[in-house]
């Protein structure tokens, strides 16, 4: 089935796992060498998510796990869920970009700051747009027949790949991500997203296990509904995650301004 396809996921897993683990390696010498040179401490859970992230689009790349989720929706779910969802959580939590601006000289990043706080990256980086380009990716795959040419193009079957990651990532940081640059969208709106975003996505998994989609794939329709109700559970649990993540920060933000308030109170005291 698909004999190109097939050669590429025996010898295309070489690539994305050597740059996961060189992206790791260059992680923890920045956390290592930039921040504690300057009498900072990098927190371990930080490289802790960030290591797991990495870990995740490691196994996705993996030549067993490339072969099942070509011979297997199943297996594309899968591989869907830790590339897409599971991996972006984690990477956005171990800040990534933080370390990156710390670890540069001051000219350098103030040059990737003022790129960051461009109008079209704001614009793309914003709550509703983020959710436009994940949930609305996953909606135009499996509802159109682009998946299944992702099972016979090449160019494609990667490209979802990307996007998937990409769009995940953004989602998570637009969500829950602790680097703000720039004016940061609102805690309602944050969470209204995010709620959007879990029933969109929970919706699909129940209209594709009801309707047997995709279409035009080789799979059966027990495979296929196999295959939604792992994106309909799994999905949900990578969400919960992410929802946790954002509902801690606001109570420890809330926490530290009672805290500083607090300690306001006792210094008119004196």
């Amino acid at each position: 089935m698909h004999e190109h396809i097939e050669h590429q996921t025996v010898w295309g897993w070489v690539i994305p796992v050597t740059i996961a683990a060189i992206i790791s390696i260059l992680y923890l010498r920045a956390a290592a060498r930039a921040l504690t040179s300057r009498g900072n401490k990098w927190p371990k859970h930080r490289s802790l998510f960030f290591l797991m992230g990495m870990g995740m689009l490691a196994v996705a790349g993996l030549p067993p796990m490339m072969m099942w989720a070509h011979h297997d929706i199943l297996g594309h779910m899968a591989q869907h869920l830790l590339i897409g969802m599971f991996a972006p959580v984690f990477l956005v939590r171990g800040v990534p970009l933080t370390l990156l601006l710390k670890s540069l000289s001051a000219a350098k990043a103030r040059y990737v700051v003022g790129i960051l706080r461009n109008d079209a990256v704001g614009a793309i980086s914003h709550p509703i747009a983020a959710l436009l380009l994940n949930i609305g990716g996953m909606y135009l795959l499996y509802l159109t027949p682009l998946y299944a040419l992702s099972l016979s193009n090449t160019f494609v079957h990667h490209f979802v790949h990307v996007h998937f990651f990409m769009a995940g990532y953004l989602f998570c940081w637009s969500i829950a991500g602790q680097e703000v640059i720039g004016k940061r969208p609102s805690v309602p709106l944050r969470a209204w997203v995010l709620f959007v975003g879990i029933a969109a996505h929970a919706f699909l998994g129940k209209y594709m296990y009801a309707n047997i989609l995709p279409d035009g794939t080789p799979f059966s329709g027990t495979a296929i509904r196999e295959a939604a109700k792992a994106m309909y559970y799994w999905g949900d649990l990578a969400e919960l995650i992410l929802a946790a993540f954002f509902f801690w920060d606001i109570a420890l933000g809330s926490y530290t301004v009672q805290k500083q308030r607090v300690l306001n109170a006792m210094m008119l005291l004196r």
